[in-house]
């Protein structure tokens, strides 16, 4: 149990703590900045996380919620409870800019900002995209999917490399 005075920095200390917790599908992002944490809550003591999966059937949720779980109680503030919550939806539009630059750091397109269809866009036709690589505009998606459900993969016809695009949804 975590001492009376101290329980108005947990909220700050836990916010802090999962800004560390890193995405198992995307390493280089945060649950925070991946915009998964849609809250931390403090009732009679003890600590609320509120997470909104990137899809219902995310197979990464399950993972999220257990290192989520691990990292608070490593920084000795308790075992939380999680909540998963699906409405309203997670949204490319709750990533952070951070997210989105590491992204292209790492390889991946990011999604535009904010959404250019809002949730039509998993049914738009693919968008023209950077390649993160190079910069060229010339390339093409070649499968609607990637490693993940939530990306699709591309081929730039500059530079022959292929890479992924986090798809907006």
């Amino acid at each position: 149990m975590v001492a009376p005075e101290a329980h108005g920095n947990r909220i700050a200390q836990a916010w802090s703590v999962l800004n560390g917790v890193m995405d198992p599908e995307v390493p280089v992002l945060s649950v925070v900045d991946l915009g998964v944490v849609r809250g931390v809550h403090e009732d009679s003591g003890e600590l609320r996380i509120d997470l909104t999966p990137t899809y219902t059937g995310c197979p990464a949720t399950a993972a999220i919620q257990l290192d989520v779980e691990n990292a608070i109680e490593a920084a000795g503030l308790g075992r939380p409870t999680i909540r998963i919550v699906t409405s309203p939806a997670w949204t490319t539009d709750w990533m952070s800019a951070d997210a989105r630059r590491r992204l292209q750091e790492y390889g991946i397109a990011p999604p535009e900002q904010p959404a250019p269809q809002g949730r039509r866009a998993l049914f738009a036709p693919a968008p023209a995209l950077a390649c993160p690589r190079c910069g060229s505009m010339r390339t093409r998606r070649t499968s609607e999917f990637g490693s993940t459900a939530c990306k699709a993969l591309y081929a730039c016809e500059a530079c022959a490399e292929p890479f992924e695009h986090f798809k907006c949804i």
